[in-house]
């Protein structure tokens, strides 16, 4: 069940948020509860951002009707999942899919019923969601972290060494614009990239996890002359507009999920933003 809506909201406007404006319109905080599925939907390429965290009991994908607009959740939407807890299944039109930590699911459009499990109740799954509208019916598919395609990149010198899993992608599993992967950062490094980028064709979803209960990331965002910036802890999500720089700085080491939508699947349609032209 949608629980919160998300509004676009004008690069003009937002210059003149303060804290808790920006937080609110851009940050999801309270993604994973026990026993629940919370979902959020966003205005912004009509994601709907949500987690669901399955305890004694399964948990069903509810559409709603206000939102949604079609009987069930994925009757015009493909759907990404991505367990950041301990091992669980999904059960999607019967089938079911064994979700380990950092394992991922693309289940397709049309599919009509998605239930989800933990295999243990004391070490429960907590499944990210992300879903995207959806033209076309392509195969469900697990993609096990162990079968991404993964890019090292990055250096110790500017404190950015990190590997990009890339999972739910053309080169992995068919979709019609949802795009997803992984990004985990080496023990003392702290950037998840710099310099910045933009992409006018796109918008992102950050999932960070990973962040010890003691650490923040402060993730950047805005226009390029209009810095703003978000102080995010662990299991919390980032909504992030096309005219938005994206990019992140930890206290110490984490891991997040990005997730984008839009005219393309890409992943390497971006506009860089020049160090100098940052303010």
């Amino acid at each position: 069940m949608i629980t919160d809506v998300r509004h676009v909201c004008h690069p003009e406007a937002v210059r003149y948020f303060d804290t808790d404006e920006l937080r609110q319109h851009f940050l999801i905080e309270d993604l994973f509860e026990a026993g629940e599925v919370r979902l959020t939907y966003s205005h912004i390429e009509r994601f709907v951002v949500g987690g669901a965290t399955p305890t004694t009991s399964a948990l069903k994908l509810e559409s709603d009707k206000a939102t949604i607009g079609s009987p069930n959740f994925l009757d015009r939407r493909e759907l990404g999942v991505f367990n950041i807890g301990g091992p669980g299944k999904v059960a999607a039109d019967g089938v079911t899919y064994a979700l380990g930590h950092r394992d991922a699911l693309y289940v397709a459009m049309g599919t009509k019923d998605v239930t989800f499990a933990s295999d243990d109740a004391a070490n429960p799954a907590r499944f990210y969601l992300l879903s995207t509208p959806a033209h076309t019916r392509y195969e469900s598919k697990v993609v096990k972290v162990a079968e991404a395609k993964s890019m090292p990149l990055g250096d110790q010198a500017t404190a950015n060494k990190r590997t990009i899993f890339q999972m739910i992608h053309p080169d992995v599993v068919k979709s019609c614009q949802l795009v997803m992967g992984m990004t985990q950062l080496a023990e003392g490094n702290i950037w998840n990239t710099m310099p910045c980028h933009v992409h006018d064709r796109r918008s992102e979803v950050y999932l960070y996890f990973d962040v010890a209960a003691d650490a923040r990331v402060i993730h950047m965002m805005g226009e390029p002359s209009e810095t703003r910036h978000l102080v995010v802890a662990d299991g919390q999500a980032v909504l992030s507009p096309p005219w938005s720089i994206h990019s992140g700085v930890g206290t110490r080491a984490y891991t997040f999920i990005w997730g984008m939508g839009g005219d393309n699947i890409d992943y390497t349609d971006m506009d860089m933003v020049a160090m100098d032209a940052l303010r």
